[in-house]
């Protein structure tokens, strides 16, 4: 199939994309990749009759590190994120995500911004962002603004953002060198969306987990932190029972069944998922 008719704009600046956006309401979209919103848009399960394409606009494709931040440009292509030692330095746990989204084709024109954006549950890096606290920076009419992950998933492929709004950055607090990291997910093939995952961090000294981090996709409408298994992890250190801290971050779990799964089955499954990924960061952690 064919999309439906829409008028392409290619602004240069921010301030461009932003006014094109004002002017045109509900009926804009914005396209960086294009790798979830072309297919929508050739099935016609989207349609908009404006389309502001980003891939112009200076500025919004670079990494950098600073003041204990990584910051990286909504536009940055997924594969580079990937192979970009910046990024494995200050952020492995987004490096570790990135070989899980579809395959290498779609890492290289899938962008970071575009991807946390678009906020699908059973995706990665909405969940990365979560688990380690980023902040989403977003211009519009009014200014720009930062705007916590916590408040950014709002429901399923709906954000904070508004619709006159550009997601521009994602910034990345950088943790502790004790740290370890790990995504673990199951999914029907390699490449293909999650059936459920989990993007876990902790930090380590000596036998105690200062910091844990368990955020799950998959499961729900958004991406979700489980707060009481990271803070039992944080209560019992090092030699916790990660099956019992597994069962507590699935217990208040409601998925709901779709074509892929059924809600019973990614309950049951992503108490193994996070029992794998916890064994593997805190082996990170510790040795």
């Amino acid at each position: 199939m064919k999309p439906g008719r829409f008028d392409y704009h290619a602004p240069g600046t921010v301030d461009e994309a932003v006014g094109l956006l004002a002017a045109h309401a509900e009926s804009a979209k914005v396209l960086a990749g294009g790798q979830s919103l072309v297919p929508m848009m050739s099935l016609r399960l989207a349609t908009f009759e404006h389309l502001v394409d980003l891939n112009g606009v200076a500025g919004l494709a670079s990494i950098e590190r600073s003041n204990g931040d990584l910051r990286i440009g909504a536009l940055v292509r997924q594969a580079t994120a990937e192979h970009d030692p910046t990024v494995a330095a200050a952020a492995p746990l987004m490096a570790r995500a990135l070989p899980h989204i579809g395959h290498f084709q779609i890492r290289n024109r899938g962008t970071i911004g575009g991807s946390i954006a678009h906020a699908d549950p059973a995706s990665e890096l909405p969940a990365v962002a979560l688990a380690l606290d980023a902040t989403l920076e977003a211009a519009g009419p009014g200014g720009r603004r930062s705007i916590p992950a916590s408040e950014f998933f709002e429901s399923t492929w709906q954000t904070n953002l508004r619709d006159d709004e550009v997601l521009t950055a994602v910034v990345l607090p950088v943790w502790e060198a004790t740290s370890g990291f790990a995504v673990e997910e199951v999914a029907r093939r390699h490449g293909d969306f999650a059936i459920c995952g989990a993007a876990c961090g902790v930090t380590v000294r000596g036998e105690r987990v200062t910091r844990a981090a368990i955020a799950l996709f998959g499961v729900a409408p958004t991406p979700l932190r489980a707060s009481a298994a990271e803070a039992a992890l944080v209560a019992a250190g090092t030699g916790a029972e990660l099956a019992e801290v597994a069962r507590q971050a699935a217990a208040p779990l409601v998925p709901n069944d779709d074509l892929h799964a059924t809600g019973a089955y990614r309950k049951q499954v992503i108490v193994t998922v996070v029992r794998r990924a916890l064994a593997r960061a805190l082996q990170e952690a510790c040795s």
